[in-house]
């Protein structure tokens, strides 16, 4: 085998480690692909998880014993999260944005990778401690935020549908009422896409009045499992009480006004 330099191997194992966040690295597997011994890649990690930490740009955890290795944190700091955050809400202040019922138009947003990697590690970086074992969300536009939140953590998306699928298998249902229009509407979930007892994060684009989170939560009670947290992208100021209580909103929308064209959304951390 031909011999790795230094500079070579630490950014072919940075790329190792940043392209999945959360997945735990034998040293074994990096001293056979590059031929180096189980000290010289210590060095390595160590230099790495110091550039990262200097640049806020996440860390490295080393785990120790036979199954131990490192992996990837994204953590994201609260500088870089309050930077984010600001920028993200100017992108949506914009009037030409404003949707009638009080709304913005954010599908462009949503939809955006580098934007969503981004949410999806500020997530991580809020709700890591509760060690959830799945990421949920409610079709469709939440899909893009709730996919890199898993990505982030490393872990499996569920998606609750509006109606079964056929498709699924056997699904448990659920009818429940919006928070703000008031409508009865399902929401459905195969059974086995997720066992019994399992620890869930809840992840939306957009909450008002809380409905839909609030199905969720009655549709995991339903296939016994456990709801650990719940973050939002945009969470509205008004209604003040929602129909769920324990939530993380990034961005608070204050107020849209069509008449005036004002947009007023600000950061909530």
């Amino acid at each position: 085998m031909t011999k790795v330099r230094r500079t070579e191997r630490m950014i072919a194992l940075t790329k190792f480690l940043t392209e999945r966040p959360g997945h735990l690295f034998s040293l074994n597997h990096f001293c056979e692909l590059f031929g180096a011994a189980k000290s010289t890649l210590s060095e390595d990690i160590v230099t790495i998880r110091q550039a990262m930490e200097q640049f806020a740009m996440g860390s490295l955890e080393t785990v120790s014993g036979a199954a131990g290795g490192v992996r990837f944190l994204p953590l994201k700091s609260q500088d870089g999260t309050c930077a984010f955050l600001h920028e993200l809400a100017e992108k949506l202040a914009s009037p030409e944005r404003i949707i009638p019922g009080g709304f913005l138009y954010m599908a462009d947003i949503l939809f955006t990778p580098d934007l969503m990697v981004q949410v999806g590690e500020i997530f991580f970086s809020r709700f890591s401690h509760l060690s959830p074992d799945y990421i949920m969300t409610v079709e469709t536009k939440g899909i893009p935020l709730a996919f890199m939140t898993a990505r982030a953590f490393n872990l499996p998306l569920v998606i609750v549908r509006q109606g079964s699928k056929v498709t699924e298998g056997p699904s448990v249902s659920i009818n429940y009422v919006t928070g703000s229009g008031k409508r009865i509407q399902s929401m459905s979930l195969p059974r086995r896409a997720i066992p019994p007892g399992a620890r869930v994060l809840v992840i939306d684009d957009f909450m008002k009045a809380g409905g839909t989170v609030r199905g969720m939560y009655d549709l995991a009670h339903e296939v016994d499992v456990e709801i650990v947290g719940t973050g939002v992208l945009v969470g509205t100021a008004q209604p003040q009480v929602k129909l769920v209580e324990d939530y993380l909103a990034l961005l608070i929308l204050h107020e849209v006004d069509q008449q005036r064209k004002i947009v007023d959304i600000r950061p909530a951390l």
